[in-house]
């Protein structure tokens, strides 16, 4: 049997161009201490296109024809998309009990309502966001949609086949969200219901390319600032205020802050949550 191919090493000198290829096309940014990531998940990629070493492989992204594909590929095995079903629980209780009570009266001329889970993965949030509003019975008759938007094209076709597993469930209330789901040949598959209110599609967050251009109620863009660097977060902030309704939502992940970032939000201090909201007004406050 003939033994595997030795791995390949990454220097330090091909790790930082392969990283700035990265950094200047989604935002991302990998610290020192993951350059094993970039040296174990993009290892195969050199022997799939017959290169030498990582060195030959950050000269073929940069200046082959196909390298801009093959960076399409490479985000994908180098991002990782855990999630699961109503997920940060705490936050979605919020959302439910304090948020959309608000959105019910002050949306209510329109009866419109547009939510955006930011960095969705597989789908999961954006799911989890139809079924509270599908569970509230606010808004019976509304216009209801909620956008997924998220860089792997891996991820967002299992979105879009919303098809899932029993792991996916695995918190009490996601437990309670398979009301929406039929079992299917051992795997929970999403409503109709569901299905007609969730929106999927590609979007790079730093250039803001693929988001909605309808402005929004409520985003959601929980533990996604966390893979990019201090610059790569404020343009991404900048594009979600500019889709965000005046009066409208941010929800963040709790280790995420505005801190040093941006001036653009308020910060909300709901009943157990800190959260963000666009101002009505350039100097007005929280109504």
């Amino acid at each position: 049997m003939r033994a595997p191919e030795p791995r390949q090493a990454l220097p330090e000198q091909a790790f930082r161009l392969l990283r700035e290829i990265f950094h200047e096309r989604f935002g991302l940014w990998f610290h020192d201490d993951l350059r094993f990531l970039l040296e174990l998940r993009l290892g195969p990629r050199l022997a799939l296109h017959g290169l030498r070493d990582f060195d030959a492989y950050q000269r073929f992204l940069r200046l082959d024809p196909r390298g801009p594909a093959e960076i399409l590929d490479a985000v994908e095995v180098l991002t990782t998309s855990e999630t699961y079903f109503y997920r940060e629980p705490e936050q979605l209780r919020a959302l439910e009990r304090e948020i959309l009570p608000a959105l019910e009266r002050e949306r209510s001329g329109e009866r419109r309502l547009r939510l955006l889970s930011a960095g969705c993965a597989t789908g999961e949030e954006a799911y989890t966001l139809a079924a509270q509003l599908l569970d509230s019975g606010r808004f019976a008759g509304w216009d209801l949609v909620v956008h997924g938007v998220d860089l792997s094209r891996r991820c967002l076709a299992r979105a879009q086949a919303g098809s899932y597993g029993e792991q996916a469930f695995r918190s009490p209330e996601g437990t309670e969200l398979r009301r929406w789901f039929q079992l299917r040949e051992g795997r929970w598959v999403a409503d109709g219901a569901l299905r007609r209110m969730v929106r999927f599609g590609a979007a790079n967050l730093l250039d803001g390319e693929g988001l909605p251009v309808e402005p929004v109620d409520v985003i959601l863009c929980r533990n996604v600032l966390l893979y990019f660097d201090s610059p790569a977060r404020r343009q991404v902030l900048r594009h979600l205020h500019a889709r965000l309704r005046p009066g409208g939502w941010l929800l963040l992940g709790h280790a995420e802050s505005l801190l040093q970032l941006s001036a653009d939000f308020e910060l909300v201090r709901l009943d157990r949550e800190l959260v963000f909201r666009r101002p009505r007004a350039a100097t007005g406050g929280v109504p």
